[in-house]
């Protein structure tokens, strides 16, 4: 699969596609925090106060999420609930 891709435009399935070809790049690692994706972020991003209302109902739901550019809408690598969270409320991402 060819990196990065349209989140925007992408259907859901080739989202999930990509997803887990960063999941495969990334040796199973986040790319904000470093950490293992087949476990919970760290206690440092787990105790970062978030405003649930911020997100869609169903964000948390989901460990992993594909993290992507909210200006041009390229993914840029799979990433826990709470690090997109965190990335999303404190620094815009």
């Amino acid at each position: 699969m060819q990196l990065p891709i349209d989140y925007r435009s992408a259907h859901w399935s080739v989202r999930k596609k990509a997803r887990e070809e960063y999941i495969r790049i990334q040796n199973g690692k986040c790319i904000h925090c470093g950490e293992s994706l087949s476990i919970n972020a760290p206690a440092e991003m787990m105790l970062k106060k978030i405003n649930r209302s911020l997100f869609p109902p169903n964000f948390f739901t989901r460990p992993v999420h594909l993290h992507h550019c909210h200006k041009t809408g390229l993914t840029i690598g799979a990433v826990h609930n709470q690090c997109n969270a965190v990335l999303w409320q404190y620094h815009g991402e």
